[in-house]
Formats: C-alpha cells, sequence, structure tokens
C-alpha cells in the first residue's frame, strides 16, 4: 500500500472522439467499470472537446487483483479531514490552539443551514491510534455520516449523507446490509443487540485496516510514528470532555503505526507548517511579485508541472522567513499540498475470503467470523487551487468568530461565578 500525495500525474488514455464522450459521463462509466460515485457528479461541467477522458478505477472493488472479481464486497469511504492542531507562533486565535477546525466548522456548518446537528466526530480522535478513541470517532461518524462517510454494497450506496430518519433507523437498515459480512458470533439473528453486534463488529474491522500497513495487514508488526505537534486532544470533542469529567487530562498514548495510510496522511497535512494565518501575508507577497512580473508565474510553477523538482522543495520545512519570495512560494505551495491531504477521502473495500484463500496472496484483516481481502485507496488528490487562498483564510475567520461568540460565550454564561473551568483554586487556610 504505497500512497505519495499528491498524486497530482493522471493515466490519460489515447485521443478518443468527444461525441459520445459526454454521454458516457452521464451513464457513469469509465475504463469499462461503473463507478458508484459518479451519480452525485452527473452535473459537473466537462471538456468535451479536449478529446482526452480519464481512465479511472472503480474503487469500491478490491484492487489487489486487475480482474474484476465476482465475490460479495463492501467499501467504506471515509473522508478523515485535518487530524492535528495548530501550534504553530503564527496563530492569533488561542482558541485554535485548543479546539481543531472540524469540531469549530460543524457549528457554523449547522447555524447556516448546511446539516441539522452537530457530529461527535473529532478528527483526531481518529488520527490518535488509541483503538478506544478510534471506536467512539468511527461510532460518531456512522451516527452523523454527514459527507464524512459512505457505505457501498457491490457498488451501490446503502449509506450516508441521509440525515432526515434517526440513526436508530438508518443502523438497523445498515445491519441488515451488513449481516453477510458481520454476522455476530453470539448467534443473534435481530432485534437491536444484533444491530449493535453488527456495527461494533463493522468498526473493528475498519479499525484494524486502517492501523495496517503494507505487510499482509498485519498492524502489530509496525513501529509507532511520532505523535504529532500540538494537544492530543480537542476540547470541543465529546471523548475528551468525557475524559476531562473523569479527571483525566489526556488519553493513554497510542501513536499511529508509521506504515498505515493515517500516518502518511497525517504527515502530509503536517505541511501547513504555519496555520492559514501566517500564511495568507505570504500568499499576498507572491501575489504582489506576480502583478509585477506576471511572465513568471509559469517558472515558478504555479499552475504545475508538479513534477520531482515540485515535490523537492516541499521538503524544506524550515520556518525562519528571510523574507524572500522563494520562502513564500515554498510555503504557499505546502499549505496546498497539506490541504489536499486534509480533503481526500480513503476508500476501504473488503470481501470475505473464500475458506481456502491464502492469506500470503492478499492483505487480509480478521473479523470474529472469518476473514477479509482488503485493498486501502486514497481519491480526491487534486491539488487545491492556488486562487482558493483568500476564501481559505476568510473563512477560517468566520469559523473562529462564529464558535467564539455563540459556543463560548453560551458556555460561560452557564458556568457558576464561583468556578471556571481551567482557572486554578487555591486553597488558603488562614489561623484564627
Amino acid at each position: 500500500m504505497q500512497v505519495r500525495m499528491p498524486d497530482l500525474r493522471r493515466s490519460i488514455s489515447a485521443p478518443t472522439e468527444h461525441s459520445g464522450l459526454q454521454q458516457k459521463c452521464h451513464e457513469g462509466v469509465f475504463g469499462g467499470e461503473l463507478c458508484p460515485l459518479w451519480e452525485s457528479r452527473c452535473d459537473k461541467d466537462l471538456d468535451t472537446l479536449s478529446g482526452y477522458a480519464l481512465c479511472l478505477p472503480n474503487l469500491a472493488r478490491l484492487q489487489t487483483y486487475r480482474f474484476a472479481e465476482h465475490r460479495p464486497i463492501l467499501c467504506v469511504e471515509i473522508k478523515p479531514k485535518c487530524g492535528f492542531i495548530p501550534l504553530c507562533g503564527g496563530v492569533t486565535h488561542e482558541l485554535k490552539h485548543r479546539v481543531c477546525r472540524y469540531c469549530m466548522h460543524q457549528h457554523l456548518k449547522v447555524a447556516t443551514g448546511k446539516w441539522k446537528q452537530i457530529s461527535k466526530y473529532c478528527p483526531l480522535d481518529l488520527y490518535s491510534g488509541n483503538k478506544q478513541r478510534m471506536h467512539f470517532a468511527l461510532k460518531s461518524l456512522l451516527q452523523e455520516a454527514q459527507n464524512n462517510l459512505k457505505i457501498f454494497k457491490n457498488g451501490e450506496l446503502i449509506y450516508g449523507c441521509a440525515d432526515a430518519r434517526s440513526p436508530a433507523a438508518d443502523w438497523t437498515e445498515l445491519a441488515h446490509h451488513l449481516k453477510p459480512f458481520f454476522f455476530p458470533s453470539n448467534g443473534l439473528a435481530g432485534g437491536p443487540h444484533c444491530t449493535r453486534a453488527v456495527i461494533r463488529e463493522l468498526v473493528r474491522v475498519i479499525t484494524r485496516v486502517l492501523l495496517s500497513g503494507s505487510d499482509k495487514g498485519r498492524a502489530g508488526a509496525l513501529r509507532r510514528g511520532p505523535a504529532p505537534r500540538g494537544p492530543r486532544v480537542c476540547e470541543a470533542s465529546p471523548f475528551g470532555r468525557s475524559l476531562r469529567r473523569q479527571g483525566k487530562n489526556s488519553p493513554e498514548c497510542s501513536g499511529l503505526p508509521k506504515g498505515c495510510l493515517l500516518y502518511k496522511t497525517l504527515q502530509v497535512q503536517m505541511l501547513d507548517l504555519l496555520d492559514i494565518e501566517g500564511l495568507y501575508p505570504l500568499y499576498r507577497r507572491v501575489e504582489r511579485y506576480l502583478e509585477e512580473f506576471p511572465e513568471e508565474r509559469k517558472t515558478l510553477q504555479i499552475d504545475g508541472p508538479y513534477d520531482e523538482a515540485f515535490y523537492q522543495k516541499l521538503l524544506d520545512l524550515s520556518t525562519e522567513d528571510d523574507g524572500t519570495v522563494a520562502f513564500a512560494l515554498t510555503k504557499v505551495q505546502q499549505y496546498r499540498v497539506a490541504m489536499t491531504a486534509k480533503d481526500c477521502s480513503i476508500m476501504i473495500a473488503l470481501s470475505p475470503c473464500l475458506q481456502d484463500t491464502s492469506s500470503e496472496q492478499r492483505p487480509v484483516v480478521p473479523s470474529s467470523r472469518s476473514r477479509f481481502a482488503f485493498s486501502v485507496s486514497v481519491l480526491d488528490l487534486d491539488l487545491k487551487p492556488y486562487e482558493s487562498i483568500p476564501y481559505q483564510y476568510k473563512l477560517d475567520g468566520k469559523i473562529v468568530n462564529f464558535y467564539s461568540k455563540t459556543v463560548l460565550a453560551k458556555d460561560a454564561a452557564v458556568t457558576p461565578a464561583r468556578y471556571k473551568e481551567r482557572e486554578d483554586c487555591t486553597l488558603v487556610l488562614r489561623k484564627v
């Protein structure tokens, strides 16, 4: 499982007649297979006169064999989002050192009507490497999927983005679909106990896959990588709040195995060394230079090519500004790559292993009932546009200001005057 991010290189087919290309896209046909993710993108504008088309794999199928398999296949798509809290000095809002971007953004999305209720999911829990926190994060995604989780069965969407019904009704229907894959080992055939057992088994299998590496799916042999900079727990996470109620400042330190996809994704996300607040002045420096020398845009590789030379520049992790355009441009390009990793999706395809299937043939993950062959893919790796940086800067300010004025103000109003969280209390004894 080797992933290089961003994978900006495209496999382009030979020139083809553009007549009928648009029809093919609306049918969702790519490379001879039906793409299960294309239905929601049928209204996208396409350049049908280009004479070229992308040949994309069907990521809802196992990617370990070249031919299509006819066994039942379950596919889980997760958009994990940003897995760390910035610790850089350029951040002016102290709040951003304690609460992650995703949890703050949830409140603005609900207030503007994009979603009906706040999700309990926090990316820091999923990226923690702690199985208890990862289970909590995945269950939270299943309870409030929004657009961060979808489940496909044999290429058909069976779960995700439906917030009109109660989670209990959705889980019952989902468990019905999943029974052939995760029938409870305790023999329960139906009812709420069966539903919970099936969901719990799904969560455990996904966690094992996310923690596995290229070593035949085994996570135990992988060395743990260093924990990301900054706090390990987001203050807005329900998991973090439950720890504080128990009098614990932080959970047990786990960390992600170095070979797993979550670890690799997190490393790319952390190319955002300055946060958007520290990055925006550098973007303005590049903009002023381009206004004076517009012909340099191609030389600076603003629009590509994203070749080996481009990747080499990303390795410069220094944060000491020397005032040059070169420094500013390097940080801008690193930010674009980091934002791409923060918004990518992970596709996990699972298929029950046959009794005679050797575990040496492909990665496998155990469940309480059997074993699953699996493959992990990453999509949505188009490099974030250079022109989107001003929008991200304004959106960041809007998210933080809304959270500060609404959530924190509300919390302060209900907190008793005699005790405020995070405030030291000292008992003074006086002799009478």
